[in-house]
């Protein structure tokens, strides 16, 4: 596909595999939400680039080192791949919440930096999530946001949130099956209005 194209962007705890409260540190924390490897390698049929964004402030706090996510990382694009899902890039903000970076979530650091090295149109991109966070990140860029009630998502209150309705949804699977019916990437792209 010949310019930008569109993406879908996924947080990784909370959509992927479970969120922790004192965060994933090692291998034998990882632990999928169910169905979500499945849900990858259907939509991974449809061809559509699928890249995850996620704050990893456990390298700020002193728990993980950047070689342990890195691993934690190889383990979980290795059960992605045999299950028949892609990644085309993992983006991670490693700052503790305080240090003000630009790549933390809401801030939009992470999805501009996969912008410009993957070629991909935020405009016509979709971003799911189980964070305010995560939806405000998607808003700062254009992007539509879905809201998943895995992980954090069932407690999150969208009130101080504007804009466009967030679409909410129960899971990676009904979140991707909402996207879809919505007509997406082609309904979301500025060069198909």
């Amino acid at each position: 596909m010949p310019g930008p194209h569109p993406a879908l962007f996924l947080d990784r705890d909370g959509v992927i595999i479970e969120n922790r409260a004192d965060y994933v540190k090692s291998i034998a924390e990882v632990e999928f939400i169910p169905g979500a490897l499945e849900t990858l390698a259907r939509f991974a049929a449809l061809g559509h680039h699928t890249v995850i964004i996620t704050n990893q402030s456990a390298i700020g706090r002193g728990l993980l080192t950047q070689a342990t996510l890195d691993s934690i990382h190889a383990y979980l694009l290795k059960h992605i791949t045999a299950a028949g899902g892609r990644m085309d890039g993992i983006y991670i903000c490693p700052h503790h919440p305080n240090d003000n970076c630009d790549c933390r979530k809401p801030a939009p650091g992470l999805l501009l930096q996969a912008a410009r090295e993957l070629d991909i149109d935020l405009s016509a991109s979709a971003l799911i999530g189980d964070n305010v966070t995560d939806v405000l990140a998607a808003r700062a860029v254009g992007a539509q946001p879905l809201l998943v009630n895995t992980g954090l998502g069932a407690t999150q209150q969208l009130t101080t949130v504007s804009g466009p309705s967030v679409l909410r949804c129960r899971d990676l699977a009904h979140a991707i099956e909402t996207l879809l019916h919505t007509g997406w990437p082609h309904n979301l792209s500025r060069s198909g209005l």
